[in-house]
């Protein structure tokens, strides 16, 4: 008698679009359109689990013993079926030893000039309390960013705040100092920015096309959206100074697209109101959105119900963006964009997202954060600019997240695409950041499955759009 077969129901999902039934292979993140036979065997053995080869076989009447033998040991080499053996370790078990960091936050100044409701930054200072980073610290970062990680292609520094553009003169030292580095080094570096633009000039303006730096700009949207929220420190309304800098920033920044990002809190669900506005009135490459669910300050939070409210007004956009790929055009909202890039590449990931791994955050005194976000927090440090990565802390920190076991991801379907969720939003909601965040599951669950179900639209009505909007993102 031979093995008994069972389905691995966790290493697969079943989605259909336009009357075809696609398989969504978890472990690698792939989509395989279903032959019939695959779609037979799948549904035997969910309706009786361990059958042996033979017996699938002698039910499969349809199909030749060759043909079905063969479907099983590809199904089996998938591990889509399990024959008793043990299955291979889930990304998320394995440990990380190697912090291969390409990628460096310095948060430049504590100080922000203005005073956004719902900011989480917890080191925020008005501006005349700023602690600005200094020169020797920032090049401490960068000598450190080498040191770590010397065979990296290509390197990234990030400038954050507060309002980053409140140290300009820092920054300029830096990019000066990088550049001749790397350059000596034979290899390149990325500058980026956060930033909310009312300190913009045309003269830095054009100091940062002379530096190619990859520009966000935070904006939530018209007027009576973004200055409920986004408001100076002594309480004024930011639209029209913002909107004033972001449309001369367009009109003269040439070096790469530039675009917004978005805060969605309490009472702010209209995505497709605000995409509009930014996109097609101020002339944004690329929205995107951030919704608002574990902030430091609860009020500002998305209720349930508005979370349901947002991610449906996700999907509608998303179907804009669905028609407008298929005419060959790109309508710039950058989490669709994301989403059918993880999918086209077969994205996996062990972890939410780089920080700790490929990008470590530098406060003004040097210490190392997990990200950006944790700047000022109580989540201890790990390590700092001069005496480098304390990587054995680094290490069992990620150890914690990338355990899978006995949490909601084990066995959940976008577990290597969402991989538990943001580290700060879980530090925000239960004060630890290795825990998972479970409160929106099903609505991301529901949003992959309409991102397989856009993407494979693309892909077999225009594949073109991937090759002209999608895969170009990788060079910027």
């Amino acid at each position: 008698m031979g093995a008994q077969l069972n389905l691995v129901e966790q290493n697969l999902h079943l989605v259909e679009v336009s009357s075809k039934q696609l398989l969504f292979h978890i472990p690698s993140s792939s989509l395989f359109e279903l032959d019939g036979l695959t779609k037979q065997v799948i549904d035997l053995l969910r309706l009786r689990p361990q059958q042996t080869a033979e017996q699938l076989i002698g039910e499969l009447s349809g199909f030749t013993e060759q043909q079905v033998s063969e479907t099983i040991r590809e199904m089996v080499a998938l591990e889509l079926i399990s024959d008793g053996s043990p299955l291979t370790a889930e990304i998320g078990l394995k440990k990380v030893t190697e912090f291969p960091l390409n990628t460096v936050v310095l948060n430049v100044n504590t100080g922000c000039n203005l005073s956004c409701s719902y900011c989480y930054k917890e080191d925020l200072d008005k501006p005349s309390a700023g602690k600005k980073m200094d020169f020797i610290t920032a090049k401490q970062s960068v000598e450190m960013l080498i040191e770590e990680s010397p065979n990296e292609e290509r390197y990234n520094i990030v400038f954050f705040g507060g309002e980053p553009l409140s140290n300009l003169s820092l920054i300029k030292q830096v990019v000066a100092f990088a550049e001749a580095r790397f350059a000596d080094l034979g290899k390149p570096v990325d500058f980026t920015m956060t930033t909310n633009a009312t300190l913009l000039t045309e003269e830095i303006v054009d100091w940062l096309n002379q530096h190619r730096f990859g520009i966000s700009i935070s904006m939530d949207g018209p007027k009576a959206i973004h200055d409920k929220n986004r408001i100076t420190v002594g309480g004024q309304g930011t639209y029209d100074v913002v909107s004033r800098k972001a449309q001369m920033l367009l009109s003269r920044y040439r070096s790469r697209p530039v675009g917004a990002r978005v805060t969605l809190t309490k009472g702010i669900t209209d995505v497709e109101r605000i995409w509009d506005h930014l996109f097609n009135e101020l002339g944004f490459s690329e929205v995107g959105f951030a919704p608002v669910t574990s902030g430091d300050v609860s009020y500002f939070n998305l209720s349930d119900e508005e979370l349901v409210d947002v991610f449906t007004n996700m999907k509608a956009l998303g179907q804009k963006y669905l028609t407008a790929a298929l005419e060959h055009r790109n309508i710039g909202f950058s989490n669709m964009h994301q989403l059918i890039t993880d999918i086209h590449e077969g994205n996996k990931k062990a972890l939410p997202c780089g920080a700790g791994v490929a990008m470590l955050a530098v406060d003004h005194e040097g210490g190392l954060n997990l990200c950006h976000r944790f700047t000022g927090s109580d989540l201890d440090t790990f390590g700092d600019v001069q005496t480098g990565i304390d990587k054995s802390r680094l290490g069992e920190f990620l150890d914690q997240r990338l355990d899978r076991s006995n949490t909601g991801c084990e066995s959940c379907r976008i577990r290597n695409l969402c991989s538990g969720g943001c580290y700060h939003e879980s530090y925000a909601r239960f004060e630890d950041p290795t825990q998972p965040v479970y409160h929106y599951c099903e609505l991301l669950r529901d949003w992959v499955d309409f991102g397989i179900e856009v993407y494979s639209r693309i892909m077999a009505e225009n594949p073109a759009f991937i090759d002209s909007y999608i895969s170009p993102r990788r060079a910027h």
